[in-house]
């Protein structure tokens, strides 16, 4: 599971996130929603130990963060917003390197590997340099290297960009199969329509606080409160809770 308790980040006078609290439970897929520049990222980095935070703890698993950072990062999967890759080597290279690095033996490594790439569409591509690949081919290579270890919490930071349609419905199915084995996904992303049909659960930040938290019918429920319509899209009902007047957040 993951657990995040009073977190806060600020440069100088600005706050970038504002004493976030919240729990994603194991199977579920939570969706963190907000404008540019609301926090997403800097939350991210923070729950990822890439970031120190100004203060407040994250748990990833039951490992803090910060006191035990190989423990929690062992059984995290992380796709950034911008993935890096190492463009000298071969996707096929780039999995098993990554796997060593997650304590994957050489045999275990390999099938793991092999097994990803055909996954994901790049058995074909596979002996190729990373540099040589297209986005999205890129895309899917960075996200099968975040899986490579078989983790059991999985960070996603707009995880569809680049990716052709086929490649976002392949996506959005493994997510949902991750959920079902009790991987528990973190799923930031623009793309409301992808977060009204996978989450379990959503929360909506907005100038670095927490300003809307539960099931999505908790918060059509809140948006009709303010006067939103009955059975309203996520789109809408983000809309309309963030130009709203500031309020409690649901649980």
């Amino acid at each position: 599971m993951i657990r995040i308790e009073h977190l806060r980040k600020t440069y100088g006078t600005l706050v970038a996130v504002d004493d976030l609290s919240l729990e994603v439970e194991p199977g579920t897929v939570f969706g963190f929603l907000g404008r540019n520049g609301a926090g997403k990222t800097t939350t991210i980095r923070m729950m990822t130990g890439l970031l120190e935070p100004t203060a407040g703890t994250v748990t990833l698993g039951g490992h803090d963060i910060r006191r035990a950072p190989e423990a929690a990062k062992a059984l995290t999967g992380y796709l950034p917003d911008h993935p890096f890759l190492y463009d000298k080597l071969t996707g096929f290279e780039l999995l098993r390197f990554v796997g060593s690095l997650y304590g994957l033996g050489a045999a275990d490594g390999t099938r793991r590997a092999a097994q990803l790439l055909e996954q994901f569409g790049l058995g074909r591509v596979a002996g190729e340099l990373t540099e040589t690949l297209s986005h999205g081919m890129r895309q899917r290579l960075a996200l099968a290297a975040a899986l490579v270890h078989r983790p059991r919490v999985l960070i996603l930071d707009e995880p569809m960009v680049g990716l052709d349609p086929e490649g976002a419905l392949e996506l959005r199915l493994l997510l949902r199969q991750l959920a079902a084995d009790g991987v528990t996904i973190f799923l930031s992303t623009h793309s409301l329509a992808v977060a009204e049909e996978l989450s379990h659960r959503i929360g909506i930040i907005d100038r670095g606080r927490l300003v809307a938290l539960g099931t999505l019918e908790a918060l059509r429920a809140r948006a009709r409160r303010d006067g939103g319509a009955d059975g309203a899209s996520l789109e809408a009902v983000f809309l309309d809770i963030l130009n709203a007047p500031d309020g409690d957040v649901p649980t």
